[in-house]
């Protein structure tokens, strides 16, 4: 299965149609995570994270169990979870 994102110069396109309903997909832009999800009413969500350190530390890991430990440690660390 194809990667449903993916980045250009120009900008990211986004498949849907790709995406399973409540899983995060993220990408790279402009020195910027961007955390996308669809949720179970098919609505697009997009968040971005532009902290310099979480941006490096996903840009050099590849492994999307370990990107999943960093954003997770992020949003306990932000207490973003409510």
């Amino acid at each position: 299965m194809d990667y449903p994102i993916s980045v250009s110069e120009d900008g990211i396109k986004i498949k849907p149609e790709l995406m399973n309903s409540e899983q995060l997909y993220h990408c790279i832009f402009q020195n910027k995570v961007l955390l996308i999800y669809k949720d179970f009413q098919d609505f697009l969500n997009c968040y971005e994270i532009d902290e310099e350190v979480i941006v490096n530390k996903i840009k050099n890991n590849e492994n999307d169990e370990q990107i999943e430990k960093i954003l997770e440690d992020y949003i306990k660390t932000n207490d973003m979870k409510k």
